[in-house]
């Protein structure tokens, strides 16, 4: 095996490996068709920032979501412009839909919409 490819081979593994916690791809999922604020996470997942925020950070520090900052908030998204997003995305196609999250957070009045 050429350096190249061992290295597309661990890379590939650093992100499986990220992905194989069931939150961060369930946010992985989620930002793919929404853009989301930490306490919405906080919502969604029923726990508490600091853990929310712990997860964001990985996602984060390896650029595969970006964030932006509006007013108090700072919303997250996946960056699509990240050198493996073909590969992520293809994984996550595979996923069910997860706009229920969303719709309910909608419904409770929970969902931070600023612009």
């Amino acid at each position: 095996m050429d350096k190249n490819e061992n290295t597309n081979l661990q890379r590939a593994s650093q992100l499986l490996k990220l992905l194989g916690d069931p939150t961060r791809l369930t946010m992985m999922k989620l930002l793919k068709s929404h853009e989301c604020c930490v306490c919405e996470f906080v919502e969604i997942f029923k726990m508490s920032q600091p853990a929310i925020s712990q997860h964001l950070r990985k996602l984060r520090d390896i650029k595969l979501v970006e964030e932006e900052r509006r007013g108090q908030w700072v919303f997250f998204s996946i960056n699509e412009s990240h050198e493996d997003y073909a590969f992520i995305n293809s994984i996550l196609e595979h996923l069910p839909k997860q706009d229920q999250s969303i719709a309910e957070l909608e419904a409770q009045g929970l969902r931070v919409c600023c612009q």
